[in-house]
């Protein structure tokens, strides 16, 4: 167990690992530089993934981007949008197969409504990240 330790952590490099949807990129947290990385799944290299395993106190998997968790959010997202139209376009394509970047395409023409989903996007992002590193007794001093 780890002592409570504070970390500088570049937030925009840790949002951008929790942001991944990339199954071939592997995220981890140095938990003593606070330094964010990535590498290939399919690394191939036995020395690294060896000192990964045996210093797993130090080196924390990033776990990937969750798409169902996404899509429970785009779903509350939708049901608050306060235009009829625009709620049931945004419910057709959100029902389709490549739901996501309709999504981004239909709320380009509603500035207003785009921003407001990515701001829900990015605190979501930040709670689930957040979350993670008070999981992992981590807090970063931005963060208070």
């Amino acid at each position: 167990m780890h002592a409570l330790r504070n970390l500088e952590i570049v937030w925009e490099d840790l949002m951008e690992a929790f942001e991944n949807g990339d199954p071939d990129l592997v995220y981890f947290l140095d938990r003593e530089t606070g330094e964010v990385f990535s590498v290939p799944a399919e690394y191939e290299d036995e020395n690294f993934w060896e000192e990964v395993a045996s210093q797993e106190e130090r080196f924390l998997e990033i776990p990937p981007f969750d798409y169902g968790q996404e899509r429970q959010l785009v779903h509350a997202f939708i049901q608050r949008v306060s235009n009829e139209g625009l709620r049931s376009m945004l419910t057709r394509a959100f029902s389709g197969k490549h739901s996501h970047g309709r999504l981004h395409e239909i709320l380009a023409f509603y500035p207003e409504e785009h921003e407001r989903f990515q701001a829900t996007r990015e605190a979501f992002l930040t709670d689930r990240a957040a979350h993670w590193l008070e999981e992992h007794d981590i807090y970063p001093p931005e963060r208070f």
